[in-house]
Order: C-alpha cells, then structure tokens, then sequence
C-alpha cells in the first residue's frame, strides 16, 4: 500500500516514447511542474499530451515543446505559448482543440467507462466535422468519445503513503478526473504525509487511483498573466 516514490524521475521510469500523458492543472495552476521537468530530462519524445492549455513559453509543458518532446496537443487554451502557434503553423505539431467543458466531460467519461457521449457544444462548428450528430427534443447533439491516458500526472497539496489526494482551490480543475482516466497515475504534492493524517470526508482523489506518490522539492507557482490595478 505505500505508494512513496523517491522522486518524479524515479516516478516516470515507465514513461515511454509515444505515450499518451494526461497532465492536470488550470493554466499554471497545479500543474505538475516537477514531472514536466523529468519528462524533459527523460527524453521521451512523439508523446500526446491531453491538458487544459499548453503553459508559456518557457514553464509548463512549453519546456517540452521547446524540447519537440511533443507530438500532439488535446487542448481547450492555448492562447499563451508562441512557441506552441508557430509549431502549429509549421506542421511540427499536432493540436486537437476541445471546449472546455467538453474536454473535462470527455476526461470524466474515461474515467468512468463510459466510451462516448452526446453534447450539444460545438453543433455546427468545425469542432462537430465528422462527428456523429443526433437530434433530441428537437436539438441537435454531437457525439464526442472518451479519452483515457497511459498515464496521468497530477499535483495535489497534500497527500498521503497511500496515495489519498487533497487539492487546494483552482488546482482542483482537471487534476481529480485525470487521476481516474489513465492507466498508471502519478502524484506530485507539496506535503507528504503519514497516514491518518487527512480528513476522510476532505480527500478529493481516493489512493485506489493512485500508482505512485513523491514529495516535490520546490513549487514556482507562476501568475499566468500578471496583472496589476493603478492606485
């Protein structure tokens, strides 16, 4: 039951060229920075990134895009990286733009075993090109499927040995379905602790989705955009 690993290099000793990564966080907001940062030490490359936006040019998973580390992008935001548009432009990197809430519905159906799912978001647009469309109570819906990773990497604030999650506010976007839609499901936190240590009724990802679990050394916590109010 103990889950403790010594560090996110020795987390991603799995990790395989051509993997498919689901990377939880809200702008850059509890994303796992020390993960990323392993990824791009690690080397592998031609992977499939799935997360809410891209990071900035030099933080995030822009670092593994400078790295071309990146083959594809399933993304809602991504208005923040120029690297990521001019990759794009050239042809060197492929991008799968969801809506927003179509792309968390799609993460919760993997992790629920659901394969699919009818949404009336993105009817008409070039999101809905060759997608099933149905008609009920006179609306049209598209069909959109499921998606699942490889692997998962999430970033808690605290967490314990056996892999029990709590996220702290806008960090819990994205990360707590994540964690249920991958094959092997890693866990950075900003506090490790023994178990007993959480509240039950506060635990947002139960250890039973959880592969493995390390302590992260240090946290920039980046403002995405800055932005200040004359006085």
């Amino acid at each position: 039951m103990d889950k403790r690993v010594a560090s996110a290099d020795a987390a991603i000793a799995k990790l395989h060229d051509g993997a498919t990564i689901l990377m939880g966080g809200f702008g850059l907001c509890g994303i796992p920075e020390n993960l990323i940062a392993a990824v791009r030490r690690k080397g592998a490359k031609d992977l499939t990134i799935v997360s809410n936006n891209a990071g900035v040019d030099d933080f995030g998973i822009g670092l593994l895009l400078q790295t071309r580390q990146v083959k594809k992008m399933i993304s809602t935001y991504v208005g923040e990286n120029k690297l990521f548009e001019q990759l794009v432009l050239s042809g060197e990197l492929q991008v799968e733009l969801n809506p927003q809430g179509t792309l968390a519905e799609r993460l919760r159906a993997g992790g629920a075993g659901i394969p699919g799912f009818y949404t009336p978001t993105g009817y008409g647009t070039m999101v809905a090109e060759g997608k099933e469309v149905r008609e009920f109570d006179g609306r049209k819906y598209i069909l959109e499927r499921a998606l699942r990773g490889n692997f998962a990497f999430v970033k808690a604030w605290k967490g314990d040995r056996w892999g029990n999650l709590i996220y702290r506010k806008t960090a819990r976007n994205f990360n707590p379905m994540m964690a249920t839609a991958a094959d092997y499901v890693i866990a950075e936190v900003e506090h490790l602790v023994d178990t007993g240590q959480l509240d039950p009724d506060q635990v947002h990802t139960p250890g039973i989705f959880v592969d493995a679990i390390f302590q992260g050394p240090r946290y920039e916590k980046r403002i995405e955009r800055r932005t200040i109010r004359k006085m």
